[in-house]
C-alpha cells in the first residue's frame, strides 16, 4: 500500500522589513551601504591624494588599465557619473599626462581613451590602495561572514533585477 503524499505546505508570506508607519532612514539598508560606500570612497581618495587622483580620476583609470571602458561616455554610462564631469576628468588625467585621446579609424566621430605608459604605471597601484582600504572595513570580519556578505550583496542585485523586469 502506497502512502498518501504529504500535505502541500501553506504558502508563507515573506517577511516584511519596513513598514512605512515605522520606517527609519538609519535602519535602511540603502541608507547603511551608502555610508559604507561613501567610506570607502574618502579613505581611497585620501590614500590616492599621494598619487594626485580624485575618485574621478582614479576610477575611470582603474576601468581603463582592465580594458572595462574606452570611451568618455561608456565610462560615464559605467560609473555612474555625469558625462561632463567624466569629460574634465579625463581633461586632467591628460594634462598630467596619464591618458591620452585617440580618433577611432573605424568611426572617426568617435574619440577612444587610452592610458600613456605613465597612465598604466599609476592605474596599477589603484588595486593596492583599494584592496588596502576593503580590508581595512572588513577588519574583523571571519571568511566565512566576508563570503556571506558577498552572497547577501549578489542577492540583493538579483533582487533589484527582478524589481526592474516586473516594472517593465
Amino acid at each position: 500500500m502506497q502512502e498518501p503524499d504529504p500535505p502541500a505546505p501553506e504558502a508563507v508570506s515573506p517577511p516584511t522589513f519596513y513598514v512605512p508607519g515605522t520606517f527609519r532612514s538609519d535602519q535602511s539598508v540603502g541608507y547603511l551601504m551608502r555610508n559604507v560606500l561613501r567610506s570607502i570612497r574618502d579613505h581611497a581618495n585620501q590614500r590616492l591624494a599621494a598619487h594626485d587622483l580624485t575618485y574621478v580620476q582614479w576610477l575611470p583609470l582603474y576601468k581603463l588599465a582592465k580594458n572595462e571602458g574606452n570611451t568618455v561616455a561608456g565610462l560615464a554610462r559605467e560609473l555612474e557619473i555625469d558625462a561632463g564631469a567624466m569629460t574634465r576628468a579625463m581633461d586632467r588625467l591628460e594634462a598630467k599626462g596619464l591618458v591620452r585621446r585617440e580618433r577611432s579609424v573605424e568611426d572617426r566621430r568617435v574619440v577612444l581613451l587610452a592610458l600613456t605608459p605613465e597612465g598604466r604605471k599609476v592605474a596599477r597601484r589603484v588595486p593596492a590602495v583599494l584592496s588596502d582600504v576593503l580590508n581595512g572595513h572588513l577588519d574583523g570580519f571571519s571568511v566565512a561572514e566576508w563570503e556571506q556578505l558577498q552572497a547577501l550583496l549578489r542577492r540583493m542585485v538579483v533582487n533589484g533585477q527582478a524589481l526592474r523586469e516586473t516594472d517593465r
